[in-house]
């Protein structure tokens, strides 16, 4: 991590995400590489005094493990807050010029947008507006997904980012992408020749991504109901899945080069067939109720909790290879795959001992809640038969390396450093709502599924082997 000293102001300084996830990433960065410079501005509309937003910080930090002598030391010299309003970004401009001048920073400065997406257009042009884009060092802003609630509204906001900053500055944030499964994917891909010779519509006969929650809409049904799965799931984290599942080797190992191809795969995507399109919405079971008895959910929403779609990449390495997206809430278990089907032999001397572990060759990439891969594959069963099992080879990452890093200590990493590898591009974003904003226009009717399930039996029909996530796919005996 760059040494450089720099002031991280964090929007939204006194939400869960800030004490979750912000906080304890910044401080093992900060602790463990950091030359002690560094400074953390938390903002919000909330009246505190820095005393109070530090006892919130290391309240934060011990939960997450943090030793506390050391937190409550880091935090009195570290931590600051700034209580902001709509009308006092003025006084917001003089406590960083402060605080930048009192600790000896040099203007290098962080703006994370830890806000709801409301916020997001007043504040960039408050900053905008008193001059907070540019300063005698670096600047950069960060904005959490979602980028947009739509095509038009995702480019109208790109248009108000760049009246007031530079591409180069703006990091747009997707957690997924700081995970080591998901980063493996590009390394998988092109460094091990044996997969990557695999890697097309020659020996690929379909795509799985599924990214599926077992928990319900709990208290974010206020903002799930103005959502949905399509664009709190699918736009965003499944497609940047997607892309690297598909993309081409990129020139170079730059941010440019790799955000390149993601976007050529965005744009090689086919329409939408509608018919190819499956919602859900999960009704009461066990201990779980309805959607539509949630507490924000309008009368009669027809919000898609579960959506599940099959999508083609019309280029050269996928023609003709369906890519099955499915997500959803209320599911059996909390997991993340991608699982890449190989076709069968053309020719097979084992056919008349089929069993059904003569199957298709499966490779199981999991994001969560542990990450690691299955390759499964067909061997003979010990004895006097020619009996085919399918066993999986497999990777952890916690068995192989510990613990790992989690995906916003990766992100906040590379923000400080200032690449923009695993970030998304204006035009990534705008190209990803191009693809889907025409299955948000159409008119659907969700399915009822019952908590617990898989959803909808018409999911059934999108994949065409069926949806290998839920499934057994390797034996584990």
């Amino acid at each position: 991590m760059s040494s450089e000293p720099h002031l991280f102001v964090i929007f939204g300084a006194t939400g869960d995400l800030t004490s979750r996830k912000l906080v304890p990433a910044l401080y093992k960065l900060l602790l463990s590489k950091d030359d002690g410079q560094s400074v953390i501005l938390g903002v919000g509309r909330s009246e505190l005094t820095d005393e109070a937003f530090r006892a919130t910080i290391r309240e934060a930090l011990q939960e997450s493990g943090c030793d506390k002598k050391h937190a409550t030391n880091w935090c009195a010299g570290s931590v600051h807050y700034q209580q902001v309003t709509d009308e006092d970004y003025s006084q917001l401009r003089r406590r960083i010029e402060n605080v930048e001048n009192e600790r000896g920073l040099t203007g290098n400065r962080v703006f994370y947008l830890a806000l709801p997406p409301s916020a997001f257009e007043p504040v960039i042009s408050a900053l905008g507006e008193h001059e907070l884009a540019t300063s005698r060092g670096w600047t950069r802003l960060v904005i959490e997904k979602p980028f947009g609630h739509d095509l038009a509204s995702a480019r109208a906001l790109n248009a108000l980012v760049h009246r007031y900053f530079d591409e180069a500055q703006v990091f747009r944030i997707d957690h997924y992408l700081g995970k080591e499964t998901v980063q493996n994917l590009l390394v998988f891909r092109f460094a091990n020749t044996v997969f990557e010779s695999l890697w097309n519509r020659d020996r690929i006969e379909e795509v799985e991504i599924t990214v599926a929650e077992q928990l319900d809409v709990a208290n974010r049904a206020g903002y799930y109901d103005g959502a949905g799965a399509l664009r709190d799931m699918i736009q965003n984290h499944i497609t940047q899945l997607l892309t690297l599942v598909a993309m081409e080797a990129p020139a170079k190992w730059n941010a440019e080069a790799v955000r390149n191809e993601k976007v050529k795969v965005l744009q090689a995507i086919a329409p939408v067939e509608l018919d190819h399109v499956v919602y859900g919405q999960y009704e009461a079971a066990g201990e779980v109720d309805s959607y539509s008895n949630h507490d924000g959910v309008a009368a009669e929403s027809t919000t898609p909790t579960y959506v599940a779609m099959r999508i083609h990449v019309d280029n050269w390495r996928w023609q003709g290879v369906p890519f099955h997206l499915r997500t959803g809430k209320a599911l059996p278990e909390r997991t993340t795959q991608v699982t890449v089907t190989f076709r069968r032999p053309p020719v097979s001397f084992f056919s008349d001992l089929a069993t059904e572990a003569f199957d298709r060759d499966v490779l199981v990439l999991t994001l969560q809640p542990d990450e690691g891969f299955d390759l499964c594959i067909d061997v003979k069963h010990p004895g006097d038969t020619m009996d085919i099992d399918k066993i999986p080879l497999s990777f952890d990452y916690a068995d192989r390396f510990g613990v790992v890093a989690d995906a916003y200590e990766t992100l906040l990493a590379d923000i400080i450093e200032g690449d923009q590898t695993l970030f998304v591009r204006a035009d990534e974003v705008e190209s990803s709502w191009e693809v889907f904003q025409p299955v948000l226009d159409s008119e659907f009717s969700p399915e009822p599924y019952a908590a617990g399930t898989w959803g909808p039996a018409a999911a059934d029909e999108i994949a065409v082997t069926g949806w290998k996530t839920g499934a057994s796919n390797c034996s584990e005996d």
